[in-house]
Order: C-alpha cells, then structure tokens, then sequence
C-alpha cells in the first residue's frame, strides 16, 4: 500500500473553477446558419476563429487575402450587459452590440452595416 496517497473530499480550495473560453454550441449554431446564408449569396467566403482571455470572435472575409470585413465578438465579462455580444469591423470599432446574440445578428443589415 502506498503510504504517500491522500484521499480528499469536498475541498472548497481545490475547486477548478469552469471557464468559458468559446462559443457555446447554440450560438455558434446561430453563428455557422449566418455564414451559411452570407455565403451562398455570395457576400462572405471565409472565416477565421480568435480566442483570447477576454473574449472570441468569429471573424468574415469576403477574400481569404484580405482583412475580416467584420468580427462577430462575445466578450467573458462585459462591463455591461449589452457589450457582451458585438460586431466590430476591422480596426476594433464597435459597430452594433447586444445582450442578445440571436437578435443582434437578425436585426442586422450587412449591405448597410458601414465599414
């Protein structure tokens, strides 16, 4: 028998705490149904994932050699509620933003979204 294993139950300091560091499945589902729409009409052509401590975004390019036309962004911990979702274009501007990633990206017209 080994004499240097220790048993612990319930340790309140040992507890992992669980980070979200990625999209959950429905908004990434919500996420993927968009790009599919976007690309058959031919408006968006690739897209690329970024995933930091603070937050992940889901960037679109409408060409694989240019910059991301926009990043669609869930932040960890907002400092407001409605900065938890948001879109941002290319330089990190703040385009529209939401509590709600469903209704952020079905109230938004791409065509008018500026750049």
């Amino acid at each position: 028998m080994n004499k240097n294993l220790k048993l612990v139950i319930n340790n309140s300091q040992s507890k992992i705490e669980e980070k979200q560091i990625f999209f959950e499945k429905n908004e990434l589902k919500i996420i993927l149904d968009l790009y599919a729409k976007m690309v058959s009409q031919g408006s968006w052509k690739d897209y690329g994932l970024n995933i930091s401590a603070k937050q992940v975004s889901f960037s679109v390019f409408k060409n694989a050699a240019e910059n991301a036309l926009y990043k669609i962004c869930k932040n960890f911990k907002p400092n407001n509620k409605n900065l938890k979702y948001l879109i941002t274009d290319t330089n990190g501007k703040i385009l529209k933003n939401s509590f709600d990633l469903d209704v952020l990206l079905k109230n938004t017209n791409w065509k008018k979204l500026k750049k």
